[in-house]
């Protein structure tokens, strides 16, 4: 027999639901799970938008490099490269043309973080990409482990 009378009438009286303990514990699952997927994610958004900054940056070299040929002179900004930083980069970064010399022929693409960006990519910084195809960050990670993924 699965129980008694009054055990059934006791369990009906009490209702379905969840107790007050259970519904703890449920909460403090969610809470360690989400404290420890939000900064995986940050990082994981934070390191798309520095990619599309470093794509964007690849563009631009290889625009002042068809520009050079026409022109034989690096453009002095991106204006005269007829381009404009993307949507997709401008809300993270600051693309900008730097030390755009003339003899010898050079310069370097330059991104700042800014905003949420800067505060969630510190360890590679600004990003910056010269003529010669020296890539650089000033942040504690280095060029290497900011420009490899």
């Amino acid at each position: 027999m699965p129980g008694t009378g009054r055990q059934l009438r006791k369990a009906a009286a009490r209702g379905p639901g969840f107790t007050l303990i259970e519904l703890l514990v449920a909460v403090a699952i969610v809470g360690v799970l989400a404290a420890i997927a939000y900064p995986s994610y940050t990082r994981y958004v934070a390191r798309g938008n520095r990619s599309a900054a470093e794509s964007f940056m690849l563009e631009v070299t290889s625009r002042q490099e068809r520009y050079l040929v026409d022109a034989r002179q690096y453009a002095p900004d991106l204006a005269a490269l007829s381009m404009s930083v993307p949507d997709t980069v401008s809300g993270h970064y600051g693309v900008t043309l730097v030390n755009v010399t003339s003899t010898p022929p050079g310069y370097t693409v330059q991104a700042v973080p800014s905003g949420t960006q800067a505060t969630h990519d510190t360890a590679c910084g600004t990003l910056t990409l010269s003529s010669l195809g020296a890539k650089g960050a000033t942040g504690s990670s280095g060029a290497t482990s900011c420009w490899s993924r």
